[in-house]
Formats: structure tokens, sequence, C-alpha cells
């Protein structure tokens, strides 16, 4: 049986009333602004595809950290989550970790940067990463920054620490990884069909700024009572 709260989810995304409500919130705003950084990065660094893949890379690690500190914060709740937690940041620690290397490596193959930052090993891939665009720190540093204030405002300071389920915490990022995937291999097929490699970058960005839009929406939802328990469990607010 369908999880009713998650029944006609869909339909509810094109409500114009939850457009509405989630603006009006300045956190939203934070995000959007946040996911449209590349477009600055294009006009006043120059960037193309390859820096803003790599961006995108450094954000699934910094999406990482701080989903250990989500786990590490529903371990003050209960004796359970703290059991549960001990043994889901290692884990996690070493599987999404894993998953980000293997991923790293083939964004960085697919870019066609084997040999711009050293070798294989993963803080190899973070320097190349790091090195590939013009002013790369400052827009892995306002992720962090935008990050850390979903965490205070939302996980802290509205208690969800208290009320999240760890395995759910843990899983939530790889979704992140799945939609960038997509969007590169696109990206890339529409460039190569057309020979315009801006048209590449652009559906890269335009495909990070849709899924950012959606998990705003579903943060108002859940902010809201309106997911289901299912769909509630695996919304993300950044």
């Amino acid at each position: 049986m369908r999880d009713a709260g998650s029944a006609g989810l869909g339909a509810r995304f094109l409500d114009p009333s939850l457009f509405a409500r989630t603006y009006r919130d300045p956190l939203a705003w934070l995000s959007l602004a946040t996911d449209l950084l590349p477009i600055a990065a294009i006009l006043v660094f120059s960037w193309g595809p390859t820096p803003l893949v790599a961006l995108y890379w450094l954000e699934n690690l910094i999406i990482g950290a701080y989903t250990i500190l989500r786990l590490g914060g529903a371990a003050v709740v209960s004796f359970i989550n703290l059991a549960t937690a001990i043994f889901m940041i290692p884990f996690f620690t070493f599987h999404y970790g894993m998953f980000c290397y293997g991923h790293g490596l083939f964004i960085r193959s697919f870019a066609g940067g084997e040999g711009n930052g050293g070798g294989a090993a993963p803080m190899d891939l973070v320097t190349w990463a790091l090195g590939s665009g013009e002013g790369m720190v400052l827009f892995a540093g306002l992720i962090i920054a935008t990050n850390g204030v979903f965490f205070l405002v939302d996980y802290i300071g509205r208690g969800e620490f208290r009320r999240t389920d760890p395995p759910a915490e843990m899983f939530a990022p790889y979704g992140r990884i799945v939609t960038l995937h997509v969007a590169i291999i696109l990206g890339a097929f529409i460039a190569i069909a057309t020979n315009q490699p801006l048209l590449g970058v652009l559906i890269l960005i335009v495909i990070r700024v849709v899924f950012g839009i959606a998990l705003s929406l579903l943060r108002r939802l859940k902010l809201d009572g309106g997911l289901g328990k299912l769909t509630e469990k695996f919304a993300q607010p950044v």
C-alpha cells in the first residue's frame, strides 16, 4: 500500500501556493542562490565543464561530511541511536567515501584531467578538483557555509536531530551522486551532438538547480507536516 502522504506528491510540486510558501523562507532563496553560483563562475572566471563537475563532486564530499554530523547529532537522543551511529558512521564514511572516490575518478577521466593533480589517491582527486578552476576554494567554501546554515537552523534549531532516522540519513546523499552522474552524461551527449560545449554546461546547471528546487519544496512540505512518513525520512533540505 502506498504511503498516504506520498500520494500525489508530484502534483503538489506544481501547486503555486507551495512555491509561494517555500520562497517566503529566506533559506530557500539561500539554497537557490548557492545553486546558481556556477553561473557567476562562468561569467567571472570563464569556467567550462571541468571545474563545474569538479565543484559538484566537491559538493558531494561536503554533503557526506554533514551527513556524518547529522548521524552524530542523532546519537545523543537515545542509546539505540548511539549504538546505530557507532556502526553507521564508520560504515558510511568508508562506503560513501569509496562511492565518491569512484565517481571522482570517473569525472576526472571524463573531463580529460587524468594528469592534473597527481595520482589516483583520494587526496589527489581533491587537489585536482580544487585546482580545476579559478575561485574554486571560494565557491566550495560558500557551499560549506550554506549547508552549515541549514544544519544549524533545521537540524539543531528546529530539533530535527530528535526525530531523525539514522538509516535514512545515511542513504539520503546517494541520490545526489546519481543525479550528477546522469547530468554529466546527458550534458556531454548534448554538447557532442550539437558541438556546443556551453550548452552542455547549461544543462548541468539546470538539472542541479531543478534538483535543488525540488529539495526546497520537500523541505517546505516537511516543515508543514505535509509529507508521508516514508517520504519524510528521505527529505533533505540541501
